[in-house]
């Protein structure tokens, strides 16, 4: 074989090889849609089975999911979401409440034509996902809650009354430097490392004002949807939460009638998916093959 036959053959070879491992990388796209007046922003990574969708919390963005994203992409479909006001979606809308928020991860849904969806919420989005996962079932196999239903359908005590209509009075007056304190004094601590309390802390302090004065006061009440929802929901709750808080599980047993289980995992912050990501990956794994097997079970009935 003559040199230049061989060259050729080595390029063809090499082509063929790195044309197979371009074909081997997850799919990603990325889209907009609107509802409600405002785009919604959404990304999808890989082609998998299952189809996880991350909804993050107050303030954040889709960005807080990129370890997770990154980590589950090759197996499963990811979807993550900019809900409007937050991150790179827009923020023409005149009325902002959680329920509106549950119709956008229902528009993505719909949009895309999701299938065998497991809805992954953090903070707030936990409120959000019940909401759509009662209003529309269909095509749902799984509930994962990061951080949240610590207080499950339980008001704030009464002592604590002060303590809250000082918040809401100080969102009034100074919105961003209210904001940024709650999250430095309440969803941070000493402990967390210095990046994350920053990060957290610059969010809330750049919020959308009009979202946010209108969101908080029907966060410190939401434990009245809860009641109503946790019964209705057709699907175990599952929790992976932060131990630097307690999860209080005596309204978990009252409430919900499919059942609830929690792992817990060690850290100092509101936000594993930042302080611990290889740990939340892990737990994340261990639950979504819960919910699979769950899901058999239910087909062998």
């Amino acid at each position: 074989m003559s040199a230049k036959i061989r060259i050729v053959v080595l390029l063809l070879v090499a082509a063929t090889v790195w044309s197979c491992k371009e074909a081997e990388k997850p799919v990603e796209k990325s889209g907009t849609l609107f509802r409600d007046g405002a785009q919604i922003n959404y990304n999808i990574h890989g082609e998998g089975g299952a189809t996880l969708l991350f909804v993050h919390g107050a303030y954040a963005d889709q960005t807080y999911w990129d370890a997770q994203v990154k980590h589950f992409k090759d197996d499963y479909k990811v979807v993550t979401m900019d809900l409007p006001g937050h991150g790179k979606s827009g923020r023409d809308r005149k009325y902002w409440s959680l329920d509106g928020f549950a119709g956008d991860v229902y528009a993505v849904i719909k949009r895309l034509d999701l299938k065998n969806v497991i809805l992954i919420g953090h903070s707030m989005a936990g409120d959000i996902n019940l909401i759509e996962a009662t209003s529309h079932p269909k095509n749902i196999m799984g509930f994962i809650g990061i951080d949240n239903f610590k207080q499950a359908a339980t008001p704030m005590p009464k002592k604590f009354d002060k303590q809250r209509k000082a918040i809401l009075a100080a969102l009034k007056k100074d919105f961003a430097g209210a904001n940024e304190n709650f999250a430095r004094t309440t969803l941070v601590s000493a402990e967390t490392p210095v990046e994350i309390t920053n990060r957290v802390a610059n969010d809330f302090r750049n919020g959308y004002k009009p979202m946010g004065k209108q969101i908080m006061p029907e966060l410190f009440n939401v434990y009245k949807r809860e009641r109503k929802l946790l019964p209705k929901i057709r699907l175990k709750l599952h929790l992976i939460n932060v131990d630097n808080t307690p999860t209080n599980e005596a309204p978990l047993k009252k409430y919900c009638s499919s059942g609830y289980d929690i792992r817990l995992m060690k850290g100092t912050s509101h936000y594993p998916m930042l302080e611990n990501p290889k740990e939340l990956n892990r737990l994340l794994q261990q639950t979504i093959e819960d919910i699979s097997r769950e899901n058999d079970a239910r087909r062998n009935l």
